[in-house]
């Protein structure tokens, strides 16, 4: 019991701080490497370009785990809410009573409100290891989002993770790819489907003060 709050706790951190995690082959990159990934598994990926202020990546297919949408003024109270469900989920609460690895990121999908003081909807997603991507135990309340290969725009900043820092992150990296074939994917991609409008991912614990890493993701797809 004592072990399982001990986990509980590192991985909250996850909720009120955000970062991102990658392969170690993806260090090569313009991005700072998350230490965390030297220790949990990530999602692998390739660099396709670094530009100012920018890093626009390839994901592999892949398994999500995902929370229903969460209603919530905060993007930390509502990836908060969602990981406690995952964390249940990764320690045996699932059909199949399987206890999982924990992985990183850790993802919180936003669609912003239209107004200031109301309730923005938010998507919390585990990505799920190697070992369990044909087959993710079902469980309730979760479902699982299947990944094609995923173009990802990325902006990488340190620190903690407030709700204003996340917003003026994600209108930073809007202006770093204004002009670039990315933003007009971006936006045909927004037109096409009902995307999030950006991701935040998050990997350190909050107990972790040094080399911390946050990114802000948009999502796009590339279509000759």
């Amino acid at each position: 019991m004592a072990g399982s709050m001990f986990k509980l706790s590192v991985l909250l951190s996850l909720l009120s701080n955000l970062n991102l995690g990658l392969w170690p082959e993806a260090q090569k990159s313009l991005a700072t490497f998350p230490p965390s990934c030297n220790s949990i598994e990530c999602p692998s990926y390739d660099s396709i370009e670094v530009g100012n202020g920018y890093e626009v990546r390839l994901y592999n297919s892949s398994e999500w785990i995902s929370t229903s949408p969460i209603q919530d003024i905060s993007l930390v109270a509502a990836t908060r809410t969602g990981f406690l469900q995952l964390f249940d989920y990764i320690q045996g609460k699932n059909k199949y009573a399987e206890k999982i690895e924990m992985t990183a990121p850790v993802l919180s999908q936003v669609q912003p409100s239209d107004g200031p003081f109301c309730e923005s909807s938010f998507v919390v997603s585990f990505y799920v290891p190697k070992k369990n991507q044909a087959h993710p135990p079902p469980a309730e309340g979760l479902h699982v989002q299947k990944w094609k290969p995923t173009y990802v725009a990325v902006r990488q900043f340190s620190g903690f993770v407030s709700d204003y820092d996340v917003g003026e992150e994600a209108a930073a990296l809007k202006a770093s790819l204004a002009g670039t074939i990315w933003s007009a994917a971006i936006e045909k991609t927004r037109g096409t489907h009902r995307t999030s409008v950006y991701t935040v991912a998050q990997y350190n614990s909050p107990f972790e003060f040094d080399h911390r890493v946050n990114e802000i993701w948009m999502s796009f797809d590339l279509v000759e």
